[in-house]
This record gives C-alpha cells, sequence and structure tokens, in this order.
C-alpha cells in the first residue's frame, strides 16, 4: 500500500486532507447569482476568513501537522499570509493541502496549462482566443483565476467556484482507490474538471492513476432528444461515506442519482474494492442536499443524525430493490438497500430503517462491542431537529476518533452531545491551550470543538463537507 492515500474509515485518525481556504471567489458572489452559484445569501468574506475558517485550518494543522503550525505562532505581521495558499508564506503542509497548491504545482507541466485552459474555456463558453492570454500569467496567478474568477471595472469578464471551500464533493478515497465525483449543478463543472486534471496529472497520486474510478454518461445519454439530455449519472462525494473497510454508504439525493450510485457500486464490485455497498435513498430536497448533512459518524459506537430520517421502511421483493429506489423524487420516504457482492451473485437485503443500518456497520463491520448510541439533531426537540440541521448539526468532521468539529451555533445538539459524554471545548479556547501547552491533541478524547460558523454555516456546508481525507489510520490498526 502506498502510504500517502488509504481510508478505510470516517473515525479512524486523520493524516492527510484536501481542503480550500475561502478565496475572494466567494467575495464575488451577487444576490442576482447567488441561487445560481448554490447559496441562500452572499457571505462576509472577512470574518468567514479570520474568525471562522483560519481557526479550522490550525486545528487541522495542530492535529495532522504541528511542526507546520510553529512557524504561524512567531510570525508577526504576516500571520495572515500563512493562510494564502498563493503566498510565499503559505504554511505548505503535505499534510493539511489546499487545493489551489496541487493546482499550481500541475500547471507547472506546460501541456497540462494548455489543455487545462482550452478545456475551462469551453465548459464555461468563454473566448479561448481571450482565455489564451491568461497563459502568460505565473502558476499561481493561473491557479488564482481559474479559482477565483477575473472582473474588470464593470463586469465579470471569468466568474468564480464560490463552492471549492467544499472540497469533500470532488472526490472519495475508498480504501487505496479513488473514485471521481460528477457534479449535479452546473456551478460546480469547473471544480470537477480540475479535480481531474489534479489526480490525474499530481505526482501525488501518481501511483493511483489505474485505481481512479470515474463516473460516465450511459452511453445512450447522447442519443436522448435535446430536451430530455440532462445528466443522469450524478455523484457527489457528500453522499459517499466509507464507513468500514468493506462497507461504502452511497446516498441518492437532491445530488446524487440512481444511475450513478448502480455504475459506482458495478465498478467497486468488479475490481473487488469493497464487499458491501449500501444505497440510503433521502427525500430529494435541497433542506437535505447529500446524506452527510443528515447523518456522520463520530466514533465507533456513535453516530450524529436528524431523528426524521429515522422511519420503517416496507418489505418488498428483492428483485425489485432498484426499482424501489427510483426515481429520487417519488416519495419522501428514506429507502435503504444493501448489496453483498457474493462469488455466486449480488445478494440484496431490505434494512428497515437508518438507524438499523448505522447499528450493523458498528456491530458487525468495526466489530464494536459497545452498545450503539445516537446523538439527535437539535437533541431531537422540535423545531430545533430540522432548525440545526439547516445549519449542519449533523455534518462533522472526525480528527480522531472520539474527537470531532462541530459548529457553536447548534446549541441543542451541541447539548445532545454533552448529555452523552461529550467534552464541548471553543475552538479558540482549545488553541489558546496548545499554543501555551496547557494541552496536546493527542490527549483529547471524547471532544466536540465548536468552530465559530456565522458565516462558514451561511455557504450550506459543515467541517465534513470542507474536507477531503486522502488518509487515514486503518479502523484496525491498534490505537488508530
Amino acid at each position: 500500500m502506498n502510504e500517502s492515500i488509504f481510508v478505510n474509515s470516517e473515525v479512524s485518525t486523520l493524516e492527510r486532507l484536501i481542503i480550500h481556504s475561502p478565496d475572494s471567489g466567494l467575495g464575488k458572489v451577487v444576490p442576482s447569482k447567488a441561487q445560481d452559484w448554490l447559496f441562500e445569501d452572499i457571505i462576509h468574506l472577512d470574518t468567514m476568513r479570520k474568525k471562522e475558517y483560519d481557526l479550522y485550518v490550525k486545528l487541522l494543522l495542530y492535529f495532522l501537522d504541528p511542526e507546520a503550525i510553529r512557524w504561524y505562532n512567531s510570525a508577526g505581521d504576516t500571520k495572515r499570509d500563512f493562510f494564502k495558499p498563493n503566498s510565499e508564506n503559505y504554511f505548505d503542509s503535505d499534510k493539511v493541502i489546499d487545493i489551489e497548491r496541487l493546482l499550481c504545482e500541475v500547471l507547472e507541466n506546460p501541456d497540462v496549462r494548455v489543455q487545462l485552459v482550452a478545456a475551462v474555456s469551453a465548459i464555461e463558453e468563454c473566448s479561448y482566443l481571450e482565455m489564451k492570454h491568461f497563459l502568460k500569467y505565473s502558476n499561481r496567478e493561473l491557479s488564482k483565476i481559474l479559482i477565483t474568477g477575473m472582473t474588470d471595472e464593470d463586469e465579470m469578464f471569468f466568474p468564480p467556484v464560490p463552492n471549492l471551500i467544499f472540497t469533500r464533493d470532488l472526490g472519495v478515497v475508498v480504501n487505496d482507490h479513488i473514485i471521481l465525483t460528477k457534479p449535479a449543478k452546473t456551478a460546480r463543472t469547473r471544480e470537477s474538471l480540475m479535480a481531474k486534471y489534479i489526480f490525474f496529472n499530481h505526482p501525488l497520486f501518481e501511483h493511483f492513476t489505474d485505481k481512479i474510478i470515474e463516473i460516465e454518461e450511459d452511453e445512450e445519454h447522447f442519443l436522448l432528444p435535446e430536451d430530455k439530455a440532462r445528466r443522469v449519472d450524478t455523484l457527489e462525494g457528500g453522499d459517499v461515506m466509507m464507513v468500514a473497510p468493506n462497507h461504502l454508504l452511497i446516498g441518492i439525493s437532491e445530488r446524487t442519482t440512481l444511475d450513478a450510485a448502480r455504475q459506482t457500486m458495478n465498478k467497486l464490485f468488479e475490481k473487488k474494492v469493497v464487499e458491501k455497498v449500501s444505497i440510503v435513498k433521502i427525500p430529494s430536497k435541497r433542506d437535505y442536499m447529500h446524506i452527510d448533512t443528515v447523518f456522520t459518524h463520530i466514533r465507533r459506537d456513535v453516530w450524529v443524525l436528524l431523528r426524521s430520517m429515522v422511519q420503517k421502511g416496507h418489505d418488498q421483493p428483492n428483485h425489485k430493490a432498484w426499482q424501489e429506489l427510483g426515481p429520487e423524487d417519488s416519495d419522501e420516504k428514506v429507502i435503504i438497500k444493501t448489496f453483498i457482492n457474493r462469488p455466486e451473485g449480488v445478494e440484496v437485503r431490505d434494512i428497515d430503517n437508518l438507524e438499523d443500518l448505522l447499528t450493523s456497520i458498528s456491530r458487525k463491520d468495526l466489530k464494536c462491542a459497545e452498545p450503539v448510541r445516537f446523538v439527535y439533531s437539535g437533541n431531537d426537540r422540535f423545531p430545533f431537529g430540522e432548525r440545526e440541521q439547516w445549519t449542519d448539526s449533523c455534518n462533522l468532521l472526525v480528527l480522531k476518533e472520539g474527537v470531532a468539529i462541530a459548529y457553536d451555533r447548534n446549541d441543542k445538539t451541541n447539548e445532545a452531545f454533552r448529555e452523552q459524554g461529550f467534552r464541548l471545548i471553543p475552538a479558540g479556547d482549545l488553541l489558546s491551550a496548545f499554543e501555551n501547552n496547557v494541552m496536546k491533541p493527542e490527549e483529547l478524547e471524547d471532544t466536540i470543538i465548536l468552530l465559530p460558523s456565522a458565516e462558514l454555516s451561511r455557504a450550506r456546508g459543515g467541517s465534513h463537507c470542507m474536507s477531503l481525507p486522502l488518509k487515514r489510520r486503518d479502523i484496525f490498526e491498534k490505537n488508530n
């Protein structure tokens, strides 16, 4: 196994990930384009950066790469540059990696520069002759333009990709394979394109090109009438969870289609990457978006979830499994099917409800002997469950088993964590304790770190969304 990439759970110790710090493109979101660019509102960029996301980055560095944070603590007036991927004073960790840095390094290849600019001009329907002038810029300048767009005094010549902070949706590591996702919304197409160039051309992934799984359109898609030729094979990373070495979850949601889920499962089974794939169909609503907005794993025996997603299914014959799962917008039911790759063929099992599925993962796949517990969004009190789910109460990133980053604004959910025995610490207080050597990351157990989130939550994604884990310690490794 190449040590640079490996993920076989959601909860073992995180060792490498891809992020993207909020860039000036977020500051270019205007009200008339907010919904087209998947925003409910416009955010205040400086607050998001300095009072929220910078704390997130510092936490990641303390846990994953403490050597990289030492310079920051004595940086003086250049501290802001520490967080800017295009700055000379950027921390440039090989454990906490900004996708802008990867893009910049890929652009060092002259052929990739030309191909990528041509591809972007095509998907954005820009003039290639005009965009070709971008090739005169340095790699740092060009990578920034491709992400943040370009404006002049009167108009936006080239739009930004303001959702890039949610790197989870770009790809998923499944054991030692990589699934390149395919976005449902046009606003994220350029992100997917840049990610593809990175995964196929960056030295970090050079030993994995034969382990990259791509989502393709059905071969008959181009024969459909023009008014029906919409994308039918879309898959986003928030709908894919590597919950155990043998078990992958795929959500069918507003953003991920049945066809893409089936295609992904078939490719994984063909390569024998996993033994089981569970398909979790949730209502196709903006409220939920992806399965990681309604549940995430915190510890082998602890999950956080939206209680309204827990409902009984219906006993139906297994041979109708795929028909029962679609179409995506047919009803409000949560439907769960587990597909098991057997030598004699694929076995299909019905799962009654979400809690049964998650309990089975903890007990059977992860060999957990402790009682499985659930922390409910809003502490299972109306109307806080749905209110706090909207502001990412169920969307947490685990740094090591039992230690996760949550948003500070979800009071009732955080109260539920406390009632389940977790310690709650504001991110600023924890960072101060680290800086003053009062506490060390390795000493933390059963802790929810509360990240300031007034602006981040308005962007519609939590800490889980803002991470693309490349490497976690093996879940069955002692002291993972």
